[in-house]
């Protein structure tokens, strides 16, 4: 998740640029700024690059479903269109078949 020596490293720079004079406190001050970064960036919503990557992988295949499944419906109402005037046609027909029947 959160990359340890990168943590080291700020921590160790903010030591670092404590005046001479305090530099007795600077072991503390090291361990305080590590406890204090480290609870800050937990508290943030990330996200480990592995979870990132498997979550695009799962939107990819999900859009390619969803545009598989629009070109399966697109082919479905066109050819319920063209059923629909057949249909139309037969039912003329067999209205006029009953009138000569009559």
């Amino acid at each position: 998740m959160i990359n340890p020596k990168k943590l080291e490293e700020i921590a160790k720079q903010i030591a670092d640029s404590v005046p001479s004079g305090v530099k007795n406190f600077a072991e503390e001050i090291e361990t305080k700024t590590k406890q204090v970064l480290q609870r800050k960036l937990s508290n943030m919503d990330f996200v480990s690059r592995d979870e990132f990557d498997v979550q695009t992988q799962v939107l990819q295949r999900t859009r390619e479903k969803l545009e598989d499944l629009e070109k399966k419906v697109a082919l479905m109402m066109a050819e319920g269109e063209a059923i629909e005037p057949e249909k139309t046609a037969e039912s003329e027909d067999e209205v006029d078949h009953k009138d000569v029947a009559q």
